[in-house]
């Protein structure tokens, strides 16, 4: 084995390394866990298109647990993919997912190398590459925002069939704010020819991205109420009020709890169970939302509407932290201050090596935010990068990160809404 390849990890990032041949043991680990979560899951996979269309495939799938990465495996055995993977996934073990083919990416940032290495794949290894558009795990089991219009760019460049792959069941299984215990429910993907290769090179863009939004679309609570299955765990309202930050009842912020089944506000004393179906009940009085999508979408459109007024912003200390490397993973850099409103985020403060520290992505940059429950057990965390270096911000404030989310796609969208009227104008 190259020497380089041996030392990799030692040092920072290389974003101009080539994605790497998968030696044959590697494939063998790949099986392996594929063998395993067959057995304690046993998920199914649908096929609906794909026959006699043959790979190079780009594959392009919603993002709800790890099951995800899995379920491609199974519908492209015996071959292989390359998935674009964030670059947090790589600390230690860079060495492992470049191997298996990985690429890495920061996330919501502009890269032309990951574009070379995603042509590179699929044009010289003829190899298919796996994508998630939304660029994070979903956060309530529904599709979260993804900007459509460059993946639409991109099958044009790749000129080869896109699939779609829609899981279901995976978010219900192990969602991101409470991944164990495991729920039990079926789980399934759907693999559907979304695009053949003579599509993607005559169809215009405004066709390949409007049937894009036709097709890319979910909900795993739905689901799982449309199945009937009873899930009988303990757990099942377990952390969800870290995505259902905000009461109903009294509209305070930040106030919601959980504990087992049920979720309540600290504020007013309002209670609600998930129960063994999927929908939100209230323990006395008014339910406002059964549906868990809906009350997540309802904070959504509060947040708007204080973006919208100007209203809207957060500061806070917080705690940095930085990908030093693969080998030495996150490296803490201090104290800061926080700030995200109008001018995007803001993080400046004096680090404990005695340095200034300044950070800064205007809104313009950002179509969306990466955020993690408990990234690490170190806390609730924002990911914020630039082309060169990736940061973690863990917020003093509690639970906030949900509202940044939905913030940061929101002040991006008026931003955007501004420019275009600004056009129109002139």
């Amino acid at each position: 084995m190259n020497i380089f390849k041996m030392r990799i990890g030692r040092r920072s990032f290389d974003t101009n390394e080539k994605p790497w041949r998968t030696p044959w043991y590697i494939r063998i680990i790949e099986l392996s866990i594929l063998v395993y979560y067959k057995a304690i899951t046993r998920f199914k996979i649908n096929k609906v298109g794909v026959k006699g269309t043959k790979p190079p495939y780009l594959i392009l799938q919603n993002h709800a647990s790890f099951m995800d990465f899995v379920q491609v495996g199974e519908f492209l055995l015996p071959r292989t993919c390359a998935f674009v993977c964030s670059i947090e996934q790589f600390i230690h073990r860079e060495w492992l997912l470049r191997s298996a083919g990985c690429i890495y990416k920061r996330r919501f940032t502009s890269d032309l190398t990951v574009l070379k290495h995603i042509l590179y794949v699929i044009r010289k290894k003829k190899k298919s590459v796996t994508i998630y558009p939304e660029a994070r795990f979903s956060l309530a089991g529904i599709t979260e925002e993804a900007d459509l219009g460059t993946y639409a760019r991109l099958i044009k460049l790749c000129k080869i069939p896109v699939v779609l792959g829609i899981s279901k069941g995976n978010y219900i299984m192990s969602p991101q704010f409470a991944k164990h215990p495991y729920r039990k429910l079926p789980i399934s993907a759907t693999f559907k020819l979304l695009f053949t290769k003579e599509e993607t090179m005559y169809l215009p863009l405004e066709e390949i991205e409007k049937r894009l939004r036709e097709n890319f679309h979910h909900d795993d609570y739905k689901y799982w109420q449309d199945s009937g299955v009873r899930i009988k765990s303990k757990h099942r309202a377990k952390n969800l009020h870290k995505i259902l930050y905000q009461c109903p009842h009294c509209k305070k912020e930040f106030a919601m709890n959980s504990k087992g089944n049920t979720l309540y506000c600290g504020a007013c004393g309002k209670e609600w169970t998930l129960n063994e179906y999927g929908y939100l009940q209230a323990k006395e009085g008014e339910v406002y939302f059964s549906h868990v999508p809906d009350w997540y979408k309802w904070e959504r459109e509060n947040v708007k509407k204080q973006v919208e007024s100007g209203e809207y912003r957060i500061e806070t200390k917080a705690r940095l932290e930085k990908i030093d490397s693969s080998a030495k993973g996150l490296k803490v850099l201090g104290k800061v201050n926080l700030v995200h409103d109008q001018n995007g985020f803001t993080v400046k403060g004096t680090l404990d090596n005695g340095k200034d520290f300044y950070f800064n992505r205007t809104v313009e940059s950002m179509t969306g935010c990466h955020i993690e429950f408990n990234f690490h057990k170190k806390g609730d965390a924002i990911d914020l990068s630039d082309s060169h270096q990736t940061f973690f911000l863990f917020p003093y404030l509690y639970n906030h990160v949900t509202k940044i989310h939905f913030a940061t796609e929101e002040l991006y969208k008026k931003n955007l809404r501004e420019k275009e009227e600004k056009e129109k104008l002139k």
